[in-house]
Formats: C-alpha cells, sequence, structure tokens
C-alpha cells in the first residue's frame, strides 16, 4: 500500500488479456513457430501489439471460424505453434465439430484462446454470453481447459500452454479482476491452489469468480465460518486429489464460477464426490440463458457476489 491509498480504497483491477498479449509477444520472440490466427478479432483479443511485431506470423481469416482450425491443425502438422484466438461463443460454439476432430482427436498441438468468455458480452445478449465453452470442450479426451483467475496465473498459463504439447483451451475474460495471486505462486497444468485455510466449507472457484469467493470466506469469517477456498483454474485435467482432500477435511463444498452451472467447474467437481466423498454440495454459476445487461447486472442477478455466496454458504453448512 503507498501513501496515498488508504484501507477504503477498491483494489486495483486488470484486463488479463493484457497479460495473454504481453507473454504471448515474449514466447513469440524466442521461437519462431509461434503463429496467431484470428477471425478479424485482433483488437479484441489485444494481439494488435504481436500483429504489428510479427505480421509474417500473424494470420486473419476472416469470419470463418471453422476454417479457422482447420487452418490452425495444418500449421501445427507444418511444426509452427498456432494461437488461435477469437470470442469464446464463437471459437467454441462453430468450431465445435473442427475442434473435436482435427484437434482432440487428432492431438494436434493448438492452443485455443477464447476471448471475452462468460458474460462479459453482457449487453450484446445470450448469442454473445459463453456460458458452455467449458463443458462443450472438457468431454473432450486429450483436450486441456484452463481458466486463469488474474494477470500473473493468466500470464503463467500461457506459458504452461506454449510447454504443453497437445491441444489447450485458455479461457480468457474482458471482465477487469483484482490480483489474488502473491508474486511467488507457480500455476502448473493439473494443480489446484489453496488461497485461504478454512474447516467448515470449501469454495472451490475459478476465473472472474475467485476473488468473489475470497471476499466471501472474508464475510463468513466475520460470523465464526472459516471458508476454505480453493482455485481450481485447470478443469481438465481437474486436481481429484484436491478436490477429495477438500471434502473429506471440510465436509462441505460449494462451487462458483462464470459459467453454466451444468457440464463445467461445479459438474467436474461433483463428479468426483460423489464417486470419491459424497459430501453436501452447491453449484454456483448461470442457471439458464442470462438476459441481456451488463455484465455487473447479471452477476449481481444470479447471486454471483459475496453476499450471494456467503448465504449459499450458510444454507449448505446447515446441510451438513
Amino acid at each position: 500500500m503507498t501513501g496515498s491509498q488508504s484501507v477504503q480504497d477498491p483494489p486495483v483491477r486488470f484486463d488479463c488479456r493484457d497479460a495473454f498479449a504481453c507473454q504471448l509477444e515474449a514466447i513469440a520472440a524466442q521461437d519462431p513457430r509461434v503463429v496467431v490466427v484470428v477471425n478479424d478479432s485482433a483488437g479484441s483479443s489485444h494481439v494488435e501489439g504481436y500483429q504489428n511485431k510479427y505480421p509474417d506470423r500473424f494470420i486473419n481469416v476472416g469470419i470463418a471460424e471453422q476454417d479457422m482450425i482447420g487452418i490452425s491443425a495444418g500449421l501445427s502438422n507444418g511444426g509452427k505453434i498456432p494461437f488461435v484466438c477469437s470470442a469464446s461463443c464463437f471459437l467454441t460454439g462453430r468450431a465445435l465439430e473442427q475442434i473435436k476432430v482435427d484437434l482432440a482427436y487428432s492431438f494436434a498441438n493448438v492452443k485455443l484462446c477464447g476471448m471475452s468468455s462468460g458474460v462479459a458480452y453482457g449487453a450484446l445478449g445470450p448469442t454473445h454470453h459463453s456460458l458452455e465453452d467449458v463443458a462443450w470442450l472438457r468431454t473432450l479426451d486429450r483436450m486441456t481447459v484452463i481458466v486463469p483467475a488474474d494477470p500473473l496465473e493468466t500470464a503463467q498459463a500461457v506459458q504452461a500452454a506454449y510447454e504443453y504439447w497437445g491441444p489447450v483451451f485458455l479461457r480468457i475474460s474482458r471482465m477487469p479482476v483484482p490480483a489474488v495471486h502473491p508474486a511467488t505462486y507457480h500455476f502448473q497444468i493439473g494443480k489446484a491452489s489453496i488461497l485461504r485455510e478454512g474447516r467448515n466449507l470449501t469454495i472451490i472457484s475459478n476465473g472472474t469468480l475467485l476473488h468473489v469467493a475470497l471476499a466471501a470466506a472474508d464475510r463468513l469469517a466475520v460470523d465464526g465460518i472459516q471458508a476454505r477456498v480453493m482455485n481450481m483454474p485447470t478443469v481438465r485435467p481437474l486436481d481429484q486429489e484436491a478436490v477429495a482432500s477438500a471434502a473429506r477435511e471440510t465436509g462441505a463444498l460449494l462451487t462458483l464460477e462464470e459459467h453454466s452451472i451444468y457440464g463445467g467447474l461445479g459438474g467436474a467437481v461433483a463428479e468426483v464426490v460423489v464417486c470419491h466423498h459424497p459430501v453436501p454440495m452447491r453449484i454456483m454459476g448461470f442457471p439458464e440463458f442470462a438476459p441481456t445487461g451488463s455484465a455487473e447486472f447479471l452477476l449481481e442477478h444470479y447471486h454471483l457476489t459475496p453476499q450471494g455466496v456467503c448465504s449459499a454458504a450458510q444454507d449448505l453448512i446447515r446441510m451438513k
């Protein structure tokens, strides 16, 4: 904290697309195999800087998402490492068959970067909301699915995706978020991390709502409820041991995500819980097509706020 700040000042928020683009440029500077493929989405993906620095390694296919995946698979077969940047709703919805066959089944070394995910395009309505992307892609064999929560984790996830051989889906939001990880944090594919210890229940979250989980834990502590907060940035492969341990040690689990309540992080966690250590559980997210409105309005509307999480946690504890 600087001398000009007070404890009342809200936390600084960051657009994780900037961390994504910065790390991608740093990787490309060291590896000429890295190429960026977009569908008229350079601006919304924040990769104009990459385009200016490496125009010969920047491919704009236009609004043709299925072609974009096929071209990227071909580039991978030719020894390149494509980072495919597109609005997540269109990348995963329009090109799902190509992602399944050309990338997952073929185990192509392509990195899918689903930008502006969740309800970040709130005012454009359900056609532009991307509340199903994690559910669709985590069902695909050989696909790695990562949902980073802040700039540090985003940059490290981009680096990890680059170093990993195989198809990866990175879910990157345009919704500003505060930093939640210390400088010592180290992201690993398939590993959860505990940001706050607790014994009464565990809140498992990722992405844009992880900071909401932490704020809810602070409020619960005032009422004497000690909530463990677990960050689960990799939805596939899921850290099953971390989930099972949380179930055994705290006796109740609440998942929180900017995604449908069906098939996303909550579904992945529930699959582990029901098989290994059944406990009371609550899945928080979007239960339906969300209406048109700002992202802030939609999160409030569906109680995806610190107070909403507190209320759900208190109800859950009463079920233990």
